[in-house]
Formats: structure tokens, C-alpha cells, sequence
């Protein structure tokens, strides 16, 4: 793809100057004068060009062979030896997007004495991928992403997926980059147009105020990435014989960039929100970081997480992993308590999908009593340490 421009077409109107919303277009001696160097592409100068001058030449994608390529993947993600529960919740739902091709569901795991293989053939899994060696017990980002793309330029899946964690958002764009193809990034949902064959990828936009759906018509395999608990984990009643296939690791043949030193663990983060049944979420109006014992408490009293909205996380009051909203971690627990949460969109895109809600705001218009099941009207200060009491003493 680049830009075309015939000088001898080029009149001097000067109207692609205006036109260039990157100031790269200047007239000279009656002839406009482009500078290449920090141009987009965005096409703006030949939409202003009656005369045909300037050309936006794009790259014709070859036609591919809808024989070529051939099942649905899911790259199960682990850490510390345990798959990550994203990669079950994906493996649900790839049986079925696999079901509906009339395909297989393929799991791809890299790692070392890793627990639970047998649990991705429960969740559907016709074959694992499996590569066993000491060198995966570190995240090195070069290492998955070489073994990653030796594997899809060799199988040749239509569709592979992973999970929107902090490695995946990490690898997986180096990895679609490399095999030249589209990945659309943080889908809320997965289905396939059973016409065309193409996989739809639904993700939110705007702010979370528009859902756009993506498709990847020309270009192979399709990738994405999914929030954890977007999907539900599901175990298939009867039981399922996936076959594990080894493959061997030349870690001679890998150039590592990085390397990792040392895990450090956030020793705030008592249960894990992504894993957790009960999570208890403080919002802006908790008024100041101190306050936020009050959250603590109640969540030591029913065992939960603790989350937050997003204002808390920029004002220094609680670190970042607690944040749950469309900037922060997507949850589905059993059930989720709002203190102090006004309700916003974003916020609201991250937890939703809870199968219970309960809300407690002094403000009787608040967006978030709109989605919760139960909505407490009052004063947070004095109903949080009644219910924490209360709680307490069961």
C-alpha cells in the first residue's frame, strides 16, 4: 500500500493542501509538493483531488483457498504450572464456534509439568498441542511467539484464539503481525456468519457506547482475544477422547531479546478477581483512599475480592489490578456489590454479566441501579459497617 502522485495530472488548485490533516502537502512552483515522511494513508488528499493527481495504491489480498485452512485453536494460556481459566471458558466456546464449521477444536499449550491437560479435552478439545520444556516456566514472550507461529504456518488453523490477559494483549498482536493477518482485540463475543464462513468478532467501542462487529474476510488464520469470564466454562456430559500431541522445542533455534529476572506478586490482591465468586467494588464516592477499610472489611467478611471503579485507580487510592470496567478486568461472579459506584458505561461493560448485583449509592438516579438486582438508597458510611457487622456475626 502507498501513495501515488502524477505530477503531469497536477494542475496547482491547491486543493489537497487544506486537505492533509498532517500539514504534508505544500504548493511549489504551481505544483503540489508531498512529503511522504509522517503521512497515514488516510486518503484525505485524494478525495480532494478533482484531477486524479494523487492515488492511494492499496494491496489487492490474494484469494485464499477455503481447503487450506481448517479448525478452530485456542492457545491456553498457564502460570505456574496451571492453565489459566480463560483458556477453559475459550475452549466452551470453540466447541461450538467448531461445531457450526463442522471442524476441529484444537488447544495449544506451551509450559512445563503443567496440571489440568486433561481438563481441556472435557471442555472439548479434539487434540493439545503440548510442548513440555523447562524454558516455558518463564513467560519469554519470543520463545511463545516463534513455537506459536512455527505451529499455525504448519497446521494452518481458519481460527485461533487466546485470552485478553496481560501476556496475551502481549504476544498474540506480535504473532497476527508476523502472519500478516487481522486480530481484533478484547471481543465480548464470538459467533460465526454461517454463510460466509467468517468468524464475528464483537467487541465494544466509543467508550463501550457502540458494539462493533469485525469480520477478517481475506486474510488467514482469523484471531482474537477475549476477556476472562466473557464466556462460561462448560464440561461436556459425555466424556471426550482428545489426543495429546507433543511437539518438540529447538530452544537453540530461538534468540530470546529479553529475560526475565523475577516474578513480583501483588500481595494486594487476596483473591483474584478474575477467579473470584463474590467481589466487593468501591467507587468515587468513598471520598478518599482511607475509606476504602470499609470495602476491605466487608469483603474479609464474605471472603470476596476487592474491585474498583476507575476514578479510585487514577487517584493513587487502590492499584490498578483491582480496576474492573472496560479499561480494567471484565468479572462474572456470583455476586457483585457496588459502594459507591455511580454506574458509568464503562464501568458497567466489566461486570454486567454477574449473576447478582447489588448496588448502594446515596443517589436514587445513579445508572448503576438500572442493572442491579438489589439497590440500597443511603448513606455507604453508615450501611456498609451495618451490613460488615451483620456479616460478622453469622
Amino acid at each position: 500500500m502507498g501513495l501515488s502522485f502524477d505530477k503531469e495530472k497536477c494542475t496547482g488548485c491547491g486543493n489537497c493542501e487544506p486537505a492533509c490533516p498532517f500539514g504534508l502537502i505544500s504548493i511549489v512552483d504551481d505544483k503540489a509538493s508531498i512529503k511522504m515522511e509522517g503521512c497515514n494513508l488516510c486518503g484525505a488528499c485524494q478525495d480532494a483531488c478533482a484531477f486524479e493527481a494523487i492515488r492511494i495504491e492499496k494491496e489487492i489480498a490474494e484469494a485464499l483457498s477455503g481447503d487450506e485452512y481448517h479448525g478452530v485453536w485456542v492457545f491456553s494460556e498457564q502460570r505456574n504450572k496451571e492453565i489459566k481459566g480463560v483458556g477453559y471458558e475459550l475452549l466452551s466456546k470453540g466447541r461450538e464456534l467448531a461445531d457450526t464449521l463442522n471442524t476441529e477444536l484444537c488447544a495449544v499449550c506451551f509450559g512445563h509439568n503443567v496440571k489440568g491437560i486433561e481438563q481441556l479435552t472435557a471442555c472439548g478439545a479434539d487434540k493439545i498441542y503440548l510442548i513440555d520444556d523447562p524454558a516455558f516456566t518463564t513467560l519469554s514472550e519470543d520463545a511463545y511467539v516463534a513455537e506459536l507461529v512455527r505451529l499455525i504456518k504448519l497446521h494452518k488453523p481458519e481460527i485461533v484464539l487466546a485470552g485478553a490477559t496481560p501476556f496475551g494483549r502481549s504476544f498474540f498482536p506480535r504473532v497476527a503481525a508476523i502472519l500478516k493477518t487481522g486480530l481484533t482485540a478484547d471481543c465480548t463475543g464470538l459467533d460465526i456468519d454461517t454463510e460466509k464462513k467468517l468468524l464475528r468478532q464483537t467487541r465494544p467501542t466509543f467508550g463501550g457506547n457502540v458494539m462493533a462487529t469485525i469480520i477478517c474476510p481475506s486474510r488467514r488464520p482469523q484471531m482474537s482475544t477475549v476477556r476472562p469470564r466473557v464466556f462460561k466454562k462448560k464440561l461436556l456430559q459425555a466424556p471426550h477422547p482428545g489426543k495429546i500431541i507433543k511437539v518438540d522445542f529447538n530452544k537453540e533455534a530461538i534468540s530470546s531479546k529479553t529475560k526475565i529476572l523475577n516474578f513480583v506478586a501483588d500481595l494486594t490482591e487476596k483473591v483474584a478477581l478474575e477467579d473470584a465468586d463474590i467481589i466487593v467494588s468501591g467507587g468515587r464516592g468513598l471520598g478518599k483512599p482511607e475509606n476504602f477499610k470499609l470495602i476491605r472489611d466487608l469483603a474479609t467478611a464474605l471472603g470476596a475480592a476487592v474491585g474498583s471503579s476507575r476514578p479510585p485507580v487514577d487517584e493513587g487510592w487502590i492499584p490498578y489490578s483491582h480496576q474492573v470496567g472496560q479499561t480494567g478486568k471484565t468479572v462474572c461472579p456470583k455476586l457483585y456489590i457496588a459502594v459507591g459506584i455511580s454506574g458509568a458505561v464503562q464501568h458497567m461493560a466489566g461486570m454486567q454479566t454477574s449473576d447478582c448485583i447489588i448496588a448502594i449509592n446515596d443517589d436514587p438516579e445513579a445508572p448503576i441501579f438500572q442493572i442491579a438486582k438489589i439497590g440500597i438508597v443511603g448513606d455507604l458510611f453508615k450501611v456498609v459497617p451495618l451490613l460488615t457487622e451483620k456479616l460478622k456475626g453469622r
